[in-house]
Parts: structure tokens; C-alpha cells; sequence
């Protein structure tokens, strides 16, 4: 008799693993890495690595049509594919587009989305080189591959953290996530009482905007070049920070500590949280879509970040891969868990 296993008993990363057993080591030369990061990388000959990344958004799982305007969505899904690359500490190059649409949108929101991606290649300099298009029974459909290139001796995988390493993360985190709890708020009170108007003020504004449309930091991966800085480990904040931290843990066995005070949290985020019944430290950790990035450089190395505006230390790792803790300032320790975004 054959077993039926759920998927939301394994789980994204789980069924990832699964599969990449499957499929085992790549049998091709050419391919330096495959499954496992945030980039595939392919080695074409040359002085630089080739990389690889695609993602999909679908309506009603990744985005709502009722507060999400097509234009920030066209944004946003290639955002999030080059934030990707910026996260192998690479250059963005190209983007392919496939998108499924039902016959309620019309040739006029079409183009709408194609305006937002191509204000997006415009801002990451990278060109849309093709994609595909067909017929969705169920909502919009987007699917975006980005490539791009690393100099072999500037890639950072997850894998190639180090103890003592300090673990640093660029700009504010928790706002994309507080941003939908206030979109999903005005939406519930609008399905309630039609006439009344959303409640947005210049801080929440800034939220929103984090949830709508998100910016990948290639600034951060060109100013670190400039510094003459490589990480020795990095990855991007899509699924949240305790998530992405526990991957780069795991995958390069060591364990961590990181400070709440350290966390950048921007003071539109502790508003809302608090305006939410929402701790901000667990938006920071768990909240997701904030499409910062998380890497690691030595101590030595950090000496050359540690006046940079929009970097900020938060912890560092240790030699003990089973202990990833959270510091309060009152000395007391606590597991951290990867509580952010489910995909099953």
C-alpha cells in the first residue's frame, strides 16, 4: 500500500532536500553549484562565474490584486529575482518573464505590469531578453529567471560562514511585514463598510512601500566591492531573518548569537507594530519580504564596514552548530526558531 505524505509535514526546505536527492551531485563540469543557494553558478570558462536564479509570484498566495497595483507587483517580481544575485554578490545581467493570465485583465493592465518591470530593469541595468505567456483558469501568474556574473574570487554561498565571523545585515528589517498587516487591515475594513477610506499616514506609507515594492540592495554588493570587502558568507532576507540565518547555519555548521538591541528596526515599523499588538523583535526575525542582506565577514574585514550607515553588526557565530540563540539585553538567551514564511 503505498503512503500519501503531506507536504506541509515537510515543508519548503525539507522538500527541496528531497528533491536534491533525487537528482544527487550535478553530472555536468560546468555547473559549480546547483540546488542549494540562492544562485545557480555555472562556470562558462572565463574569469567570472555565471549565475542563475528564478522565482514565482501567484495571486492570492504571494500578492492580492486588492492593494497590490500591477505596476509595483512588475517591480517587485524582479526585485526579488536580482536580489537573488546581489545576494551570491554578483551583477545582475538579464531577465526572462513568463506570466499565466485569465481574460479579466485587460490588454491595457498588461502593459501596466510590463511598466513596472521595466521601470525594475531599468534600476538594476539589466536587459529582458524573453520569457513566455499563457492562459491561467487560476488568477496571474509571474515568473521571472534573472542571470548574472561574479568574479570567481568574490562569489559567497551559504556555506563558507566561519565561527567568529560577524554577522551583519543591511538596512531595517520587520517593515514589509508590518506593511501587509496594515494592507490586510484596511482591506478587512473596507470589505466591512465600503465608503470608508484606508487610514494611511506618511509612516505607514514607508511600510507599505516595503511590502509593495521591495528594492534589492545592489548597492550594498557594489559598495562592498569598492571597500574591497567579500563576505565570507551571504544570503537574502526573503522568508525572515531567523530563517535565512539558521540556512547559513546549517549549511556552514556553525552556530550564532545575535542582540535584539542590535537589530535595525526603523521607528515607522515600532509604530505599527505596537499599534498591532505586534512585538517588533518578532517582526524583525520572522516577519519576511524585507529583501535585505544577511552575510558574514572576518572581524579583521569588519573594521572597514563598521561607520557604513546602512550596514549593521547584529551578532556573530560560534563553533557550536546546534546553539542559535537571541540576546535580550538582560542577558537572557532564547533558541531561535524559523517561524517566517510557509509555503505548504
Amino acid at each position: 500500500m503505498n503512503t500519501r505524505t503531506e507536504l506541509d509535514s515537510l515543508g519548503e526546505i525539507a522538500l527541496i532536500e528531497r528533491i536534491n536527492q533525487t537528482f544527487g551531485s550535478p553530472s555536468l563540469p560546468e555547473t559549480v553549484r546547483g540546488i542549494g543557494d540562492d544562485a545557480a553558478v555555472i562556470d562558462t570558462g572565463g574569469p567570472d562565474y555565471w549565475l542563475i536564479s528564478t522565482d514565482m509570484l501567484l495571486e492570492g498566495v504571494h500578492f492580492d490584486l486588492a492593494y497590490s497595483p500591477l505596476k509595483h507587483l512588475g517591480f517587485k517580481a524582479v526585485a526579488v529575482n536580482v536580489s537573488d544575485i546581489a545576494a551570491m554578490n554578483g551583477t545582475p545581467l538579464h531577465i526572462t518573464v513568463s506570466v499565466a493570465l485569465s481574460n479579466r485583465f485587460s490588454v491595457e493592465a498588461v502593459e501596466e505590469l510590463y511598466d513596472g518591470i521595466k521601470a525594475a530593469c531599468e534600476a538594476y541595468q539589466v536587459d529582458l531578453i524573453g520569457g513566455d505567456t499563457t492562459s491561467s483558469r487560476s488568477g496571474l501568474v509571474i515568473s521571472v529567471t534573472a542571470t548574472g556574473r561574479v568574479a570567481k574570487d568574490k562569489i559567497t554561498y551559504r556555506s563558507t560562514a566561519q565561527p567568529n565571523d560577524v554577522l551583519c545585515v543591511t538596512g531595517d528589517l520587520g517593515a514589509a511585514f508590518c506593511g501587509l498587516q496594515v494592507l490586510e487591515r484596511e482591506k478587512q475594513v473596507f470589505l466591512a463598510d465600503p465608503s470608508m477610506q484606508p487610514e494611511i499616514n506618511e509612516e505607514k506609507a514607508y511600510l507599505l512601500e516595503r511590502q509593495l515594492r521591495p528594492s534589492a540592495r545592489t548597492d550594498i554588493v557594489y559598495e562592498l566591492q569598492d571597500l574591497g570587502v567579500v563576505p565570507t558568507a551571504m544570503i537574502d532576507i526573503s522568508d525572515g531573518l531567523a530563517s535565512e540565518l539558521i540556512h547559513i547555519c546549517k549549511q556552514s555548521k556553525t552556530g550564532a548569537v545575535i542582540f535584539d538591541e542590535n537589530l535595525p528596526i526603523d521607528d515607522a515599523t515600532y509604530l505599527a507594530a505596537t499599534e498591532l499588538n505586534i512585538s517588533p523583535i518578532t517582526a524583525a526575525l520572522n516577519g519576511g519580504e524585507d529583501y535585505e542582506l544577511l552575510f558574514t565577514v572576518r572581524p579583521q574585514e569588519f573594521e572597514k564596514l563598521k561607520n557604513h550607515a546602512r550596514i549593521t553588526p547584529i551578532g556573530y557565530l560560534t563553533d557550536k552548530p546546534e546553539s542559535i540563540l537571541l540576546a535580550t539585553k538582560a542577558g537572557q538567551y532564547t533558541d531561535i526558531k524559523a517561524q517566517g514564511w510557509k509555503h505548504f
